[in-house]
């Protein structure tokens, strides 16, 4: 069985790219970045995830974010709401860099435990208009990895960046974890909950989730506020 390393944020997109590698056949391991996220509820949804879908392992990595800040996610800065995802300039969820910064460290992971095969639940269709969720950005950084890493210079590794969502609707997102058996009750999208644990039903991601749920015809177990 071939290891694979999953970037799991605890979110539909990560938890269903998660099924799909194990749905072919990848030893999973996965890895949580805590950058200092003002909602923690994901968090913990990733660690229900990993163990849900039978990861091989699941380690969480602490790494400050706040200390640069400018996102809504990181920094005292309002989160949008009744906005419409995608269209517009960038939103200011949008977290400086934090891609790069966390493909580099589940690179990192990778080397490690000799695994190729880099997972992500990035998306191209139905999301915020985040640079680092397009096509470029990740064929650029599966050059960066064979640049960067002891694996690729000296023997040559070839590390591969996959996104299995890149191209779907969040409508299809949904109908793929459905029929892999997802729970997706595990999952957590909100980027602005309440203190008593509740999604906003109206930030950018909460917008999308609904959306998805809605067109696929599946019923959307978030508690949401509105």
């Amino acid at each position: 069985m071939s290891r694979a390393v999953v970037l799991l944020s605890g979110g539909l997109d990560s938890t269903t790219t998660l099924a799909v590698a194990r749905s072919q056949g990848y030893e999973c391991h996965t890895l949580t970045v805590d950058y200092g996220q003002r909602h923690r509820i994901e968090l913990e949804a990733a660690d229900r995830v990993a163990a849900a879908l039978g990861a091989a392992s699941h380690r969480r990595v602490a790494m400050d974010l706040r200390a640069i800040g400018g996102s809504a996610l990181t920094d005292d800065i309002p989160v949008p709401k009744d906005a419409r995802p995608g269209e517009g300039p960038v939103p200011p969820t949008y977290v400086p860099a934090r891609n790069t910064i966390l493909l580099g460290l589940l690179l990192g992971l990778a080397e490690v435990l000799g695994a190729r095969e880099l997972f992500i639940g990035a998306n191209a269709v139905d999301y915020s208009g985040y640079p680092d969720c397009r096509p470029e950005f990740l064929r650029a950084f599966e050059t960066l990895a064979r640049l960067a890493t002891r694996a690729g210079a000296d023997g040559g590794a070839a590390f591969r960046v996959r996104a299995p969502l890149l191209h779907l609707s969040k409508a299809e997102i949904v109908r793929l974890a459905t029929d892999l058996g997802v729970d997706l009750s595990l999952t957590w999208s909100c980027y602005d909950p309440t203190p008593d644990g509740r999604a906003c039903g109206r930030c950018d991601s909460c917008t999308l989730r609904r959306k998805g749920f809605e067109e696929a015809g599946v019923s959307d177990p978030t508690p949401y506020t509105t």
